[in-house]
């Protein structure tokens, strides 16, 4: 893929759907009453609908709503006419990027094509609608019930409009949305009630969600799917702020971990890697600068807290992907 600094970028054109009154009305609702991270759900979508050259998903624009369409685009304009090192939005681009292969090469792996799929405070996630390799996969969306009404809302305007673009086609085998809240403790039962087969290979979806949680929480969601490593293969694909990171809005996010590549077998995965934005498997071609923030904090150790050229703190982002299985120890 080629590096977004060279190329110019794509007029934003907003979709009519989001002028229907019924959509106008939600996204209203949307902004003026839920907490920041029921937002970011709709932020996250509009990073992916900005960033189209390299992710294609039609219906992120319908997700994201005309506020945070505009709100991203300019500050693109703004990062492309300062020629900034980091494109607004990059970091979403990569991130779903990345959780887009990990989860494909799971379910081609020995996991299997027919796993189960669960995706933890899915938000306007639309992998069920964009992705060939859920095919043979069952996919369970978990998330506040008023997150997911606003999605079947906003699904439905979308395939009773006249434009077929935005309407939406099942790749999954199937989709169930499970309205829970992982603070509480019946998340799990609700999912099993909604068909989740807990002896069946599955692979865990948590992108954008565990670092919203409080540390008692977040550990004891990741204890809950450490211990189906015990009943079938299981994959996790999460990624973790550093406690640096979690600064940026100390009322936003709460759980951290700097080193999650350590966490995870203690809970019980037997093999765990760790990439940052910017590696190997983590940049697709759009983070080629030598000197972009993300490239110069994977040249740091990862112990140090603070930028050595202007003490700024090292916030980083972790992408994990782990797994275990009843056939592997922790070595």
């Amino acid at each position: 893929m080629s590096n977004q600094e060279n190329e110019p970028w794509p007029e934003l054109k907003l979709p009519e759907l989001l002028s229907d009154d019924t959509v106008r009305a939600l996204h209203a609702a949307i902004e003026s009453e839920w907490d920041p991270a029921r937002r970011s759900a709709c932020q996250t979508a509009a990073g992916r609908a900005l960033w189209r050259q390299v992710i294609q998903d039609p219906l992120a624009e319908l997700f994201a709503g005309e506020t945070y369409l505009k709100n991203v685009y300019e500050k693109i304009k703004k990062d492309k006419l300062n020629k900034a090192r980091e494109i607004s939005g990059v970091i979403l681009a990569v991130r779903t990027l990345w959780f887009d292969s990990k989860l494909e090469m799971a379910l081609s792996s020995s996991v299997g094509g027919g796993a189960q799929v669960v995706l933890l405070g899915a938000g306007m996630d639309a992998r069920a609608y964009r992705l060939k390799c859920l095919k043979e996969s069952s996919v369970f969306e978990v998330d506040f019930p008023e997150v997911l009404h606003a999605k079947a809302t906003i699904l439905d305007a979308a395939a009773n409009s006249n434009n077929k673009n935005h309407h939406p086609i099942m790749k999954a085998k199937s989709l169930s949305r499970v309205a829970a809240d992982l603070t509480e403790d019946d998340w799990l039962e609700k999912l099993q009630i909604s068909g989740f087969e807990p002896k069946k290979s599955t692979v865990w979806i948590l992108e954008g969600i565990i670092y919203y949680l409080s540390h008692f929480h977040a550990m004891k969601v990741l204890n809950i799917i450490a211990e189906k490593c015990n009943l079938t293969n299981t994959v996790l694909v999460a990624d973790f702020m550093n406690k640096q990171a979690t600064t940026l809005s100390n009322s936003t996010f709460h759980f951290y971990c700097d080193w999650p590549d350590q966490l995870l077998p203690s809970l019980g995965f037997s093999e765990v890697n760790l990439s940052q934005i910017g590696d190997p498997d983590a940049h697709f071609g759009l983070l080629q600068d030598p000197l972009n923030l993300f490239n110069k904090l994977r040249n740091l150790p990862r112990s140090i807290q603070t930028q050595p050229d202007d003490g700024t703190p090292c916030c980083r982002l972790y992408l994990l992907q782990a797994s275990g299985s009843p056939n592997k120890t922790i070595s």
